[in-house]
Formats: C-alpha cells, sequence, structure tokens
C-alpha cells in the first residue's frame, strides 16, 4: 500500500535529523550516484517520458508545453552534468556568513543551516524534479516532490532512480520522497502539514501559484509567472538588440524568462522594426504590434490589450512603439511580472536610470533576460526564481536553500 501524504511527510522529518548533519563527502556521493543512475537508465526514462508526450499530444498540449516536457539523451545528460555540478560547489552547511564580539563578551557566528523538508510543488519540467533534489540534498533537506500529472510518469522514474541511488551511497531513505498521485486533494493535505513541513517552493502557471498561496499553512516561495520585457531604448545599437531580442524570445520560448513584451524607442523603430520582422520571421515568432509598428511591418498582427499581460511561453511576442523613456518605464512597471527586464542601450547614464528604476529579479543592460538562472549567474544550478521581494530573490542556487542561525560562545554570562 502506497504511503500517504502524511507517512511521506513523517518519513522526510525523520530523514532530517540524519540529513542535516551528514558530511559533505556522503552527500557528495550521493548526488554522483544519482547523476550516473540517470545515465544509466536512459531507456527506462524516455520509455515513461514517451507516455507523458503521449497523453499531452491527446490533450492538445502546444509545441511549446511539448517541449518543457521531452526529455532526450541530450536532456537527461544535462540533468546527470547539473547533479554532479551542485556535487562539486562547496558545502554552505556551517558556513559562517559572518561573526563578531556582541559588547558582553560572548562571541557571536552566524552560520548557515538547512532550512527542514522543503515540499515542492510544480508543472511540466521533469528537469525540475532532478536538479530541486539535488539543491535540496546538498544544503541538508529534505524533499517532498509534486510535479503535474502531465509528467507524472517521468517524475516518478527519476524520483526512484534518486532515491534508490543515493541511499546506496549512504542519504537517509527518506530524504527524497515523491507524491505519486495525482489528486490534487493530496496538494491541499500537503499544504496542511505545517510543523513536518518547513517550506513550500510553488512553480508553475498563474492559477498553480495562487491556489497553492491561498491554500497553504506553511511560508511559500513562489517561482512566479515570467512576464518578461526589453526596452529598445533610442541609443540602442539595432543590431544588438535584435539579437537579444531572438535569443530572449526563441532560445527556449517556454520557459519563464523569455521575453514576451518588446518595447521599441520612436527614434529609432524605422531602423530596428525591419531587422526584428526579419531575425523573429526567420524563428516562426508571432509578432503582435501595436498601430505604430504595424505602420512600418504591415505583416504583423494588431496587438489587443490583453497582449500586453499575457505571458505566452510559446513563439509569440508582443511589441509596442513607444514615445521614450518614460512611457517605457511606465508600461513595464504597469504590467511586468518582476521576474526579469532589459534595457538595450549605448548611453550608460539611461542604463543605469533604468536599472535603478526598474524593480525586478534580475535587471539587464544589454543583455538577454534568458540569462534569469542560476548557471549563467554562476552560481550553479538553480531551484527556481524566486519573485518575492523578500529573500532569497532571484534564482535559488545552493546558497539560498539554507537559512542561517546563530552559534554563540560564551564564558558565564548572563542577562542582568
Amino acid at each position: 500500500m502506497a504511503e500517504s501524504v502524511i507517512e511521506k511527510a513523517q518519513a522526510a522529518r525523520q530523514a532530517l535529523h540524519e540529513l542535516s548533519v551528514l558530511p559533505s563527502a556522503k552527500k557528495n556521493a550521493a548526488l554522483l550516484a544519482m547523476a550516473g543512475a540517470l545515465e544509466q537508465n536512459l531507456a527506462e526514462i524516455e520509455e515513461a517520458n514517451a507516455k507523458d508526450l503521449g497523453a499531452g499530444q491527446a490533450k492538445g498540449l502546444s509545441p511549446a508545453m511539448l517541449d518543457r516536457l521531452m526529455l532526450d539523451r541530450a536532456r537527461v545528460g544535462l540533468m546527470a552534468a547539473n547533479m554532479r555540478a551542485v556535487a562539486a560547489v562547496e558545502d554552505p552547511v556551517g558556513t559562517v556568513v559572518r561573526a563578531w564580539d556582541a559588547p558582553n563578551g560572548m562571541r557571536m557566528s552566524q552560520v548557515r543551516s538547512p532550512i527542514g523538508v522543503i515540499a515542492i510543488i510544480y508543472e511540466s519540467r521533469p528537469n525540475v524534479t532532478t536538479d530541486t533534489a539535488a539543491l535540496c540534498i546538498k544544503a541538508g533537506n529534505c524533499i517532498i516532490l509534486r510535479g503535474g500529472s502531465e509528467a507524472i510518469h517521468s517524475n516518478r522514474v527519476l524520483a526512484r532512480l534518486m532515491h534508490e541511488a543515493g541511499e546506496r551511497e549512504g542519504m537517509p531513505a527518506g530524504a527524497i520522497q515523491f507524491v505519486e498521485t495525482t489528486d490534487r486533494a493530496a496538494v491541499d493535505e500537503l499544504l496542511g502539514l505545517a510543523g513536518l513541513v518547513d517550506l513550500v517552493i510553488a512553480r508553475g502557471s498563474h492559477r498553480l501559484i495562487q491556489a497553492v498561496t491561498e491554500k497553504s499553512k506553511i511560508p511559500v516561495m513562489k517561482h512566479y509567472r515570467g512576464l518578461c520585457h526589453i526596452y529598445v531604448e533610442s541609443r540602442a545599437d539595432p543590431q544588438m538588440a535584435a539579437r537579444i531580442v531572438l535569443n530572449a524570445k526563441a532560445n527556449r520560448p517556454s520557459t519563464c524568462n523569455s521575453v514576451e513584451t518588446v518595447l521599441v524607442d520612436e527614434s529609432v523603430a524605422d531602423a530596428v522594426l525591419p531587422l526584428l520582422a526579419e531575425s523573429l520571421g526567420a524563428a516562426g515568432v508571432e509578432v503582435r504590434a501595436d498601430e505604430r509598428a504595424r505602420q512600418t511591418v504591415s505583416t504583423w498582427a494588431a496587438a489587443t490589450e490583453a497582449d500586453w499581460d499575457t505571458e505566452y511561453l510559446d513563439l509569440i511576442l508582443s511589441l509596442k512603439v513607444v514615445s521614450g523613456f518614460d512611457e517605457a518605464i511606465a508600461h513595464i512597471r504597469r504590467y511586468h511580472s518582476g521576474l526579469a527586464d532589459a534595457i538595450v542601450t549605448e548611453d550608460s547614464l539611461t542604463a543605469e536610470r533604468f536599472l535603478s528604476m526598474i524593480d525586478s529579479a534580475a535587471t539587464y543592460w544589454n543583455a538577454s533576460t534568458r540569462l534569469t538562472d542560476g548557471l549563467p549567474f554562476g552560481i550553479g544550478p538553480a531551484s527556481g526564481i524566486n519573485t518575492d521581494r523578500v529573500y532569497p530573490r532571484g534564482p535559488m542556487g545552493i546558497e539560498e536553500m539554507t537559512s542561517t542561525r546563530y552559534v554563540v560562545r560564551g564564558s558565564g554570562q548572563i542577562r542582568e
């Protein structure tokens, strides 16, 4: 008989005591074994993934959503490589953030420690299963995985392979838990387990994250929608702008850090828009543009008001010509989700104004929003991108998967 959600949470809680103090060498050995298990069982993973893809096609999922689901040799290899990268980074547990002497002579240290039991509630992408598990294990956290029904077969195999391989190398048996059922009641039960679960990380659609936030009795860290913008300012290099926009939209449109709206300054519209029409058209991107832009590129579809507030996650882009910096700032502030926004310009003063005025988890000057992730940032694989305005904001790498606590060394001090 399958374990209930509460039994899985209890098992994770029990394993936490051992995992939180497990030596780095043991954790690294478990991660390396898990990476090897993925590569050695590629055929089983692909067979399970084929079931998910077949079900997705039958449901009429878009090509972009099917792309999010798909696993092949290259993607499984990347998942394994990410696990090895996590094994290679310095263990954050026990790291001293700062140390000082209190006025009463106590020696104070603020050190990193595991958060505890973390539940990940997510949709679509099976690589979330392996990336988040690796980060949690390295940071001393036990994990409860609850993926979406669209990837249930893939996630089930991945979780089992990781659990079995890690346990052989000394990882506590309950450290990785997978919720087998796709019944939504299981999510409701999981969200009520305050005291057993310390943190919920929600990744997926606006509807999913809203539901999790409303129902949870546990703190929720939200990987919210990615309505990202790029503003091509009046002193932008047109060729650079076209290259950045193309990458941000077409590199992998189904990801949250792909651009959804491009704003082009009217003073460079006649130079930039034809370049965008050529490059985006060649990549199969549908552009929905305002009337001013369509005067230059008549083949573009007309944008509606709803387009400015839509996260497409597809080869679709909304485009607007703006009168200048102030209109661009106002538009971004009104519609952006706070994940990533960018300006393309050769003017450093204007760029710095933009960087200070647009308060996103990542704000760019002359770079693609697609770079918003742990690896491009040089912090290793990330478990998600926190769009809340509380720490840790942005890509959640290994350090962001820890909390801190105070270690105090005294010599008999008491409170007067």
